[in-house]
């Protein structure tokens, strides 16, 4: 397995969750990564596997102290003080774990099976920020569907479903962008990008078709490299069937394994249908566009899906 090629240090905050404390044993006995949990030393009373994790109580480790002044240095702009970034790094253990990976303790977080997106993205984008050759932020799931022909067997990458609410044409580009590297970094496959909405070339006429169409403009412009069409409905997007009626030129249409929403609404909708009709196997969301890579849990993931999510944060960190 990929991850295990150059094993990464992950930082799991939430050891309150009985979920993420399995998740973490069945990644030390896969050897899948190295495995950072933050709270009380006492996890281990139950969990003998998690004597081989690395254990940090922000409440008695010498690293808080370094950490709340350097908290400081990076938000004085906002006018934060040491008692604030004290009660941070000892109540909400992400900021703690992104501290960690800015020392370079940790090479990724993962988080979100107790707090919202919220919660969990919102110290990583005070903190970690974005890479220097990114404009946004954005949210993927990686889909698994079984008994499934279409995409690359059955593998999709849907964004954004989880991030970014109603985006213009402008970060539609970047999402796609940074859905094409993520594809490849992940699958190690050719992405294939459908940008999807209700109509296909033409069908329709709405102020919501013609940004999707700038959008695919927008990424052509900036890198011709991608193989990406739009506006396509979804049947035609991963169909060869309808592809071939709807839209017969099109490089992408009938064999798309990378679907861009035009919302995320949509997008939330669509992969949780995918999800709970398919029964595929949802991993995410997932971010994309970080310095370093911290992604989010469905707060009703299994310990499969932790498990999942810790692997594909690995490699992520790999790149």
């Amino acid at each position: 397995m990929k991850a295990k090629k150059e094993k990464k240090r992950i930082v799991l905050p939430e050891t309150m969750d009985e979920r993420v404390l399995e998740a973490a044993e069945q990644i030390i006995k896969e050897d899948l990564a190295e495995i950072i949990l933050i709270g009380e030393e006492d996890i281990f009373i139950n969990h003998e596997t998690l004597k081989k994790a690395t254990v940090i109580n922000p409440k008695t480790s010498n690293l808080t102290n370094i950490y709340i002044d350097k908290m400081v240095e990076l938000r004085k702009e906002k006018g934060l003080t040491k008692e604030e970034a004290r009660r941070l790094l000892l109540e909400d253990y992400m900021y703690f774990s992104c501290m960690l990976v800015l020392d370079h303790k940790a090479d990724g977080i993962v988080s979100g099976a107790c707090h919202s997106s919220a919660d969990t993205l919102r110290p990583a984008l005070q903190l970690i920020k974005t890479k220097l050759d990114t404009k946004l932020v954005s949210s993927f799931f990686l889909m698994l569907v079984p008994n499934c022909s279409y995409g690359e067997e059955g593998t999709f990458l849907f964004a954004d479903c989880g991030l970014i609410q109603d985006p213009t044409s402008e970060e539609l580009a970047e999402i796609a962008l940074a859905s094409n590297e993520t594809f490849r970094e992940l699958i190690e496959k050719t992405p294939y990008i459908a940008m999807l909405s209700h109509s296909t070339k033409g069908s329709a006429h709405h102020k919501e078709v013609e940004k999707v169409i700038e959008a695919t403009k927008l990424v052509k412009a900036t890198n011709s490299q991608v193989h990406i069409d739009g506006e396509l409905q979804l049947d035609a997007a991963i169909i060869p069937e309808i592809a071939a009626m709807k839209a017969p030129n099109s490089e992408v249409a009938g064999k798309a394994n990378v679907l861009i929403f035009p919302n995320l609404d949509s997008g939330n909708i669509g992969y949780k249908l995918v999800e709970r009709l398919a029964h595929a196997k949802a991993y995410g969301p997932l971010t994309q566009g970080m310095k370093y890579p911290v992604n989010d849990l469905s707060r009703g993931c299994s310990v499969d899906d932790i498990v999942g999510v810790i692997v594909i944060t690995a490699v992520q960190a790999q790149k």
